[in-house]
This record gives structure tokens, C-alpha cells and sequence, in this order.
């Protein structure tokens, strides 16, 4: 019989995910499943929960909780690998704000909708990005996506707010860094043998498709395929930020001459004036960084999703 380890994060969704508990071991039980709860207890203790449940011969580690929390799992299995456990499959029940990873792999938001996928047990490959520099010179993995420059302020802002949720707290975050965050940094951008200086006020570096609950930064992108999918910014007046966040929404931004998107196996971003600020799945990778280099690992982790016929 499978085994599950559901790790929680009672943090997660401005402290419903914690509210759920009692209601995701009864839906559980329900089903049958054979499993262990674990509730984490400070950041980066998913990691090592994760790690160990994979060590321990559990054959689903399933996430509880958003984005940030996600990211810490497919770290801890990512280093069991490395350690020997090969045969450990993720699963999410996407109960956090954005909820951007889960998107990405067509797991639906919700509590109940979570665990029918688990149920279903549809498996999938999904390719894994690394980044590294910033507070990982050794690396950090990725799932989703990693942004540097103003979707990451966004992302620091929106953390901050504790009376929005979900997408609107990202909204509203945009709206603030527009007035925070205007002067883009001088970037150089390396990828399939080409080197570029530019002002950059963003450089997506996409996995999924999403970011920030509902910004669609790579449509197009898919989760298998072994590349990253990029949508770089350039510098623009406010003005033209607040008209782009609409376009960013429907996905029809690369349409736009101050927007260029490619996609590549490897990019490397350095500082040339100013600094880099950057995210990794929602968690921080640094405030003011001076090079990040992310590369893909094709699929690299079985993920149990919706099949591919129940598109989001």
C-alpha cells in the first residue's frame, strides 16, 4: 500500500492551512490513505522533513501548504535523490496565497479538490531548475520559476501585507512597487551563446507559467519540456508599468516592444550597476545580489497531478 507523508505548513495561507488540519486527516481517512501528518515548525524544517520521509521509504511526500513551502519540499527530495531515494513522488494540496506552483503542474487550489488528485494518483514528470548566488552559492531548486528585479519587490511587498490575500495582495503589491521599484538596474544576460547589457526592470526565468497568484509570465511554458521560459522587462516609465499589468494577466504581454521573452537550458544575470534583487519560487533569494545562474534539470521529479485532459 502507497505510503504518505503529508507535510503541513500551519502558516501557509495567512494561517489556514494550520485551520484546515482537523478537516484534511478526515478527508484523508475517508479515502483510505495511509499516512503520517507532520505540522513544520520554522523555515526551512520541510526541507528536512521531506528529506527524511524520503529516506524513510514513503512513497508520496505531499505538501500542505503555498508556494514557499513547496519549494522546501522538492528541496528535501532533490537531496534525498542525491542521498539514494529515488522512488519518492511528490504531491501538493494547494491551500496557500498564490498557489503558483501548483498551477504550473495542474493541481486546483482547495482542500478537497487537493486530495481527489492524490486519490487519482496521475503521475508526471516535471523538469527542476537550480539557481544559484545570492544567499545559495551552492544552489537552491526550483519548481515554478525563479524573478529577479520587480516581480521579486512585488513578492517582498506582498509578504508584508496582512490584511489582503491571495491575488489581490499581489495587485496591490504591484501598485506600490510601481512608486518603490522604477529604476531598473544595468543587467548583463548571457543564454545560448549571447551576451546583452541592458537596463532591466525584470528577468522572469519560468518553469510554470505563473507568478504572483494570477500574472501569467510564461503561457506557453511547460513543465517537461527541458528548457526555462523567459519574459525580460526593460526599463519603461510608470505609466507604461500600470498599463503592462493587465497584459501580464491575460499572458499577452511578449505582444508589447518593451518585452522580450526566448527560452534557453541555462541563463546567467549579473549586476552591472545597481543590484539584483530575486526570488526563487516565492522564497528569497536575495535582496541585493550581484549574479544569479539558473540552469534546468529535465524531469527530475514525479509530481501526481490532474491528467493532462483537465487543464486549469
Amino acid at each position: 500500500m502507497t505510503r504518505y507523508k503529508i507535510i503541513v505548513n500551519p502558516t501557509s495561507g495567512r494561517g489556514t492551512a494550520g485551520d484546515s488540519v482537523p478537516e484534511l486527516d478526515r478527508i484523508l481517512r475517508e479515502y483510505g490513505l495511509e499516512f503520517d501528518l507532520v505540522l513544520t515548525e520554522r523555515p526551512e524544517h520541510a526541507v528536512e522533513l521531506a528529506k527524511q520521509a524520503a529516506l524513510d521509504g514513503f512513497d508520496v511526500v505531499v505538501v500542505a501548504g503555498g508556494d514557499g513551502t513547496a519549494n522546501e519540499v522538492l528541496n528535501g527530495l532533490m537531496l534525498a535523490k542525491q542521498a539514494g531515494a529515488e522512488d519518492v513522488a511528490m504531491g501538493m494540496i494547494a491551500i496557500g496565497r498564490g498557489n503558483d506552483y501548483a498551477y504550473g503542474v495542474n493541481v486546483p487550489p482547495g482542500l478537497e479538490e487537493g486530495c481527489r488528485v492524490l486519490v487519482e494518483d496521475f503521475r508526471a514528470s516535471m523538469d527542476v531548475g537550480l539557481v544559484t548566488g545570492g544567499l545559495y552559492p551552492d544552489g537552491r531548486y526550483f519548481g515554478n520559476g525563479v524573478g529577479i528585479g520587480f516581480d521579486a519587490v512585488v513578492g517582498f511587498v506582498a509578504l508584508e501585507m496582512t490584511r489582503l490575500q491571495g491575488f489581490l495582495s499581489y495587485i496591490v503589491a504591484a501598485i506600490k512597487t510601481i512608486f518603490l521599484y522604477y529604476q531598473a538596474p544595468l543587467v548583463r544576460i548571457e543564454y545560448d551563446g549571447k551576451t546583452e547589457d541592458k537596463y532591466a526592470l525584470m528577468v522572469s526565468i519560468m518553469n510554470g507559467r505563473r507568478m504572483g497568484g494570477g500574472f501569467m509570465m510564461a503561457p506557453e511554458a511547460g513543465i517537461d519540456d527541458g528548457l526555462l521560459d523567459l519574459c525580460i522587462a526593460e526599463q519603461i516609465s510608470k505609466a507604461r508599468i500600470f498599463a503592462l499589468i493587465p497584459r501580464f494577466m491575460a499572458g499577452t504581454q511578449a505582444s508589447q516592444p518593451s518585452i522580450q521573452t526566448g527560452r534557453t537550458r541555462s541563463i546567467v544575470v549579473t549586476a552591472l550597476e545597481g543590484s539584483l534583487p530575486a526570488h526563487a519560487d516565492g522564497e528569497t533569494l536575495c535582496t541585493e545580489g550581484q549574479q544569479l545562474k539558473v540552469s534546468i534539470l529535465p524531469r527530475k521529479i514525479e509530481i501526481i497531478c490532474q491528467k493532462p485532459d483537465r487543464i486549469q
